[in-house]
Order: C-alpha cells, then sequence, then structure tokens
C-alpha cells in the first residue's frame, strides 16, 4: 500500500478521537467520518511503517449505524466526529471506551453501570472561543480544522446558541467599520486573537469577550452599541488582554467595557457566577445529571466533612453543601477561590470554607486545623492526578473518594495507583457531556479497605 493508493476496507472499530479504524493486510488504516460496519473505498493520504491514513472515496455499503450529517461543516470542521451516526451507536462506543479503560489501563475487574445519554444533541454549549482571520477586512470566525491551524469559517455551529451567531455578526461589523486586524501567531502582531461567548442557560445571561494583543480597542463604544442591539439577553461586554506569544486562548487581565465583569447561572438550584477565565462545564443540562451522580455515589448522610479538590468556582461542592456538614474546597487559581466565596455567599452558604493553595499544602492547613474528611472529590484536569496529589488525598484517610473525570485513560490510571494504596473502585458511570464530539466524562466511586 501506498499514497494515493485506493483499497477496500472494512471499518470494525473508532479511535479515541472517533475516527474509523479498518484493517489491510495487518495494517491499521484511519479514516475519519466513517462508522463501525461501513464498507468504503479509502483513498490513502498517508502511510507510515504502522499505519496508514486515508479519507472515504466512496461507501460501498453503509453501517446500520451511519447517518446523514445534519451539519455542513461537520466534515471539515475538528469538533464533531460522529454526527454522521446513530446517538444511540455513539453511546454505546463512550460506554465501551470508558470500559475499556478501566479494564485495559486501570486492570480492573469494575463494570461501568450506564451511561447517562443527553436529551439535546444540539445547542448545548455554554461557551464557544472562536479563532479569528481577517482577510481583506473580512472577518472569518469559526473553528480550527482536524489537527490544524487552518480556520473552518462557521458562524452557526450546530452546538453553539443562536445568540452566539448574531453576536459574531455584530462583530463582524465592528471589524469592517474600524479596518481591525487579526493576530498573527508568527510574527506576534496584530489585534484580534479570539471571539469569546458565555451564556447562562438557566438565566438567559450572555457574556461577549475580545481577546486582544494590546490594552485597548478602537471604538469600543460601536462594538457595545452593535452587541447591545444584536445579542439578546447580553449582561456583560469583556475585553480580555493576551500579549504573550502563546497558543493560550484567554490572558489573565479583563477589562470590563459594559454591564457586569461576570453573568450567572444556576445549577441544582444554586446561583454561580461565571467570569471569562472560569472553569464551568459547557454543558448544563448534563452537568446537573453528572453532579447528581457524584451526590448519589457520595450516599451523604447529613454529618459528613467533605474536601473538594481542584474546586474551582465552587460548583460541585456548593452543589452538595446541603447534604453534608462541612465543606473545604481546594484552588490554586486566586481569582477562582474568590468566585468561590462569592458564589457561597450568594447562596447563603455557611458551612463552606475555600482555601487558595495547591493540593498538598491545601491539605496540610486543613490538617493543623483538626479537618478529617469523610469525603474526598477530585475533579482533575485532563492530565489527572499526580502522585503527589494521590499521596496527599491517601494521607487524609478519607472513607470515599468520589472521582470525576473527562479522560477515561486518565482516570483509569489513576484509579489503579488508590488500588494500590488501600483504596477499591465500587462503581464507575460514563456521562455524555458532549454529544457528537469524541469527548465522555467519567465518574467514579472509591471506598477506603
Amino acid at each position: 500500500m501506498s499514497k494515493n493508493d485506493k483499497i477496500e476496507l472494512n471499518i470494525d472499530a473508532l479511535t479515541s478521537e472517533g475516527s474509523g479504524v479498518g484493517r489491510y493486510d495487518g495494517l491499521a488504516v484511519f479514516v475519519r467520518a466513517t462508522v463501525p460496519q461501513d464498507k468504503i473505498i479509502a483513498h490513502i493520504i498517508k502511510r507510515s511503517k504502522n499505519y496508514a491514513v486515508g479519507i472515504v472515496d466512496k461507501i460501498i455499503s453503509p453501517s446500520p449505524s451511519r447517518t446523514e450529517s445534519d451539519c455542513p461543516y461537520s466534515q471539515k470542521c475538528g469538533g464533531c466526529s460522529f454526527r454522521h451516526m446513530t446517538y444511540e451507536e455513539e453511546l454505546k462506543y463512550k460506554k465501551s471506551r470508558v470500559q475499556d479503560a478501566v479494564e485495559r489501563i486501570g486492570k480492573l475487574n469494575v463494570k461501568v453501570d450506564e451511561i447517562i445519554g443527553a436529551d439535546d444533541l444540539c445547542r448545548y454549549r455554554n461557551k464557544a472561543q472562536y479563532p479569528v482571520e481577517i482577510s481583506g477586512g473580512e472577518l472569518f470566525a469559526g473553528f480550527y480544522a482536524y489537527k490544524s491551524h487552518r480556520i473552518i469559517p462557521c458562524h452557526d455551529c450546530k452546538l453553539q446558541p443562536s445568540e452566539f451567531e448574531t453576536g459574531l455578526k455584530a462583530f463582524e461589523k465592528w471589524v469592517n467599520t474600524e479596518n481591525i486586524t487579526s493576530y498573527n501567531e508568527e510574527t506576534g502582531k496584530g489585534l484580534l486573537r479570539h471571539i469569546y461567548f458565555r451564556k447562562g442557560f438557566e438565566t438567559g445571561e450572555i457574556m461577549a469577550c475580545a481577546v486582544v494583543n494590546a490594552k485597548d480597542i478602537p471604538n469600543k463604544e460601536l462594538l457595545i452599541s452593535l452587541l447591545r442591539e444584536n445579542v439578546k439577553g447580553l449582561k456583560s461586554v469583556v475585553l480580555n488582554i493576551n500579549r504573550e506569544k502563546t497558543n493560550v486562548i484567554l490572558g489573565t487581565k479583563n477589562i470590563t467595557l459594559w454591564g457586569e465583569p461576570y453573568i450567572k447561572d444556576r445549577l441544582l438550584g444554586k446561583t454561580f457566577i461565571i467570569s471569562p477565565n472560569s472553569f464551568y462545564q459547557v454543558n448544563h443540562n448534563q452537568c446537573e445529571k453528572l453532579y447528581s451522580k457524584v451526590k448519589k455515589f457520595a450516599d451523604f448522610k447529613g454529618n459528613e466533612t467533605v474536601v473538594d479538590l481542584y474546586c474551582g468556582v465552587g460548583t460541585i461542592g456548593l452543589t452538595l453543601s446541603d447534604s453534608v456538614k462541612e465543606l473545604y474546597g481546594i484552588e490554586i487559581v486566586p481569582d477562582a477561590v474568590e468566585n468561590a466565596k462569592i458564589n457561597a455567599d450568594l447562596n447563603n452558604i455557611k458551612n463552606a470554607q475555600f482555601i487558595c493553595a495547591d493540593a498538598p499544602k491545601g491539605a496540610e492547613i486543613l490538617k493543623k486545623q483538626g479537618v478529617k474528611p469523610n469525603t474526598v472529590i477530585l475533579d482533575p484536569p485532563r492530565k489527572g492526578c499526580d502522585r503527589a496529589l494521590i499521596d496527599t488525598v491517601v494521607e487524609m484517610s478519607p472513607e470515599k473518594i468520589v472521582y470525576v473525570s473527562c479522560d477515561s485513560a486518565t482516570l483509569a490510571r489513576d484509579l489503579a495507583v488508590f488500588n494500590e494504596k488501600g483504596f477499591k473502585t465500587e462503581k464507575v458511570s460514563a456521562v455524555d457531556m458532549f454529544p457528537r464530539t469524541p469527548h465522555v466524562e467519567a465518574v467514579a466511586l472509591m471506598l477506603k479497605q
């Protein structure tokens, strides 16, 4: 097999990124936009020693799980990997992916209970960060093509609320009127880097944010006016300053141009403020299901002391606060800790304290205060927990650990380490936080042996 060959291929599996996998003379061939049981002609675009990559040239016979994509951008954009398959097949794959990680990586004999599917497959994201390119005075905003920094213009993404589309049109008028330039990663020059929106799904409040390579922008009054005219529910217009030569989207400094420096949303009856840099789960309805599963796994009796590590702005802990005696949140980001304290006050929660520190230092502070948690909640970033943090949790000696993860591979790895240290995994459940994309959330319960 060589590059540009066309081969007949049966697709029999999916990768973690959602590409189909078939075998040709024993060699794995990866083809995007395919479904298990598809029989295709694949055009080979890359051939290496251990694998090949192809694109669909022709579908000979479609899988029973294949369906027509409802988005004209899905074949080009790097976001949705599953718009061409039934949702039932997507859920089946995602559950099996978590199960495979638990068994193969974690070496644990634990059955994944279920996968909690979504009621809404479209318009569910409460956040969008659009990379931009301005050429010939025209604004191209959208999403990066698969494994590239080439922008696929897309004003109306099926995953985003309709208000974001009208917001992009407002930015477009401002760009054209003021001859705004876009940021160039190679030269470090140009003004506009990203356009960023957030929405509170229960409140309807919208934040519009311009991420710029400058301390100010020309004619901000026009931008504010256009956004106010076009975006229903607009409550906040913010300038985020990012002058670093990096591909990190947000800088650390925010300037409120109009309205409030944050918007509000409600989760499980609690109100939360959301700033530009706040971590907040992107799918409101599925987030409520996820946090309800955390509560069910923890099985609180009302007399527990809970430590919420990686607490962020306090969303998990505060939604559980009515069911426990004491709640302690530990978070290393100062702004997030301040937001968590405000969120506790907003909800008149008196049994919660928040500490700005990394996990080991926060644990040491709690130890000096004589705090002994019954339950520890973990919600780490994609890379999971490092060994030092796991050791810190083990030293706390809780009865239960509830671990929320956005990467089943690192979850399984960490569950294996906890198992070695005396915490047995009792339950694992998957939650589809990101329908039509390859990502899947999971939550696990560990008990001290």
